[in-house]
């Protein structure tokens, strides 16, 4: 089964942008039920009350490489500011890349920086879904990186597997900063492409 990582940000744009990214894991959650792909929302960088600064979303499933042609690039967002109605922009952007986001040997976390929450699993499953609050977040509190993971059946197995992937964000992150400094796709908001977008989506 394909297994690919799609990062996805608002950039630094204004909270019409985050409002777009919020809507667009909704978007992209529903294309991927449509292709059979089963689709997770691994990370949520924070943002505020009108959705995350960005995200890192999980897609498997033999037409991953489909969802990823469809999306990885700029996507525009048509529709009348809810914040600001006098204002005459109505082109919001967000931009998705892939990630590679390799096994690594480095060490967990230390507990002592992580805050733990579980919850009810949601989304896709139908009578498969879990009922039980098996769901867990994982926040690391110095960077603010929170992980979710639902798709095991048990809140210890999902848990141990929200920790893996936030040792694997960190360590991606350390070797990207080392690389290119302090501007660290994981650290930063990038600045999202205006231009040429791959999709064109009107709410």
């Amino acid at each position: 089964m394909r297994d690919v990582n799609i990062y996805i940000t608002a950039g630094v744009g204004p909270a019409e942008c985050r409002i777009a990214l919020s809507r667009c894991l909704d978007i992209m959650e529903s294309r991927a039920g449509v292709l059979g792909c089963l689709f997770e929302v691994q990370t949520l960088f924070e943002g505020d009350k009108h959705g995350p600064k960005s995200a890192i979303v999980n897609i498997a499933g033999e037409n991953a490489e489909t969802m990823v042609a469809e999306y990885v690039g700029s996507l525009k967002f048509v529709f009348e500011s809810p914040l600001r109605p006098s204002h005459g922009r109505k082109n919001w952007f967000v931009g998705c890349s892939r990630l590679d986001l390799p096994d690594t040997t480095a060490a967990e976390p230390d507990e002592r920086d992580l805050e733990f929450e579980s919850f009810r699993a949601g989304g896709p499953g139908g009578q498969h879904q879990n009922k039980t609050d098996s769901a867990v977040r994982v926040r690391h509190i110095p960077t603010g990186i929170a992980v979710v993971s639902r798709k095991e059946r048990s809140q210890h197995q999902n848990k141990k597997e929200a920790i893996r992937m936030l040792t694997r964000i960190l360590a991606a992150a350390a070797t990207e900063k080392a690389e290119k400094g302090k501007r660290s796709v994981f650290m930063l908001n990038k600045d999202v492409e205006r231009g040429n977008p791959v999709q064109t989506i009107r709410l």
